[in-house]
């Protein structure tokens, strides 16, 4: 005997919300690990860095959003709007790792503006300057800070930004059902 559609609909839901509470905390979690890698460890960051962690603040409150919407049963149209744009700053995201892996593994050139991170710009007063003026070393975008398992930082966000891309793109994928 087949499910009624009002059943499907549910499990279609179901899955949406699932998949927008896994994408709030992994990408809340892939940021606040790059952030625990900055002040905890200090891995100091270079610019392409920090860029490459905008995609998930912006996302991580779309998810939210996304979840706030299926609690008050808004319209499918605007979820899945929330989920293509998702879809869209993951798969910018994945691009720009991907740069920067090839900046890394020397496959071409960055631009002139990544030599120094933008870290100096969090010094608020002349003494913090000139405190940690010996302690802060600014990296390139061409020099990877560390690896693991083989993988640069930028390797594995490379890595988790397409996931959270084909994820974002199977929730869209789940609207349409």
């Amino acid at each position: 005997m087949p499910k009624p559609a009002s059943h499907f609909f549910c499990s279609t839901r179901l899955v949406q919300i699932f998949l927008a509470i896994f994408l709030f905390i992994a990408m809340s979690g892939t940021v606040l690990s790059a952030l625990g890698f900055q002040y905890i460890i200090g891995l100091m960051p270079c610019k392409l860095c920090l860029m490459e962690r905008t995609p998930y603040y912006i996302g991580a409150l779309l998810m939210i959003v996304t979840i706030i919407l299926f609690t008050i049963r808004i319209l499918d149209i605007y979820i899945r709007r929330l989920f293509i744009a998702t879809f869209l700053l993951m798969f910018y995201d994945f691009a720009l790792s991907v740069y920067h892996v090839g900046m890394e593994w020397m496959l071409w050139l960055g631009p002139r503006d990544c030599i120094l991170s933008d870290d100096l710009s969090m010094l608020k007063t002349v003494s913090n300057l000139l405190d940690n003026l010996n302690t802060m070393h600014p990296n390139l975008c061409s020099k990877a800070v560390g690896y693991f398992l083989g993988l640069s930082m930028a390797g594995w966000n490379s890595i988790a930004a397409f996931s959270y891309s084909a994820i974002a793109a199977l929730a869209v994928f789940f609207s349409y059902k």
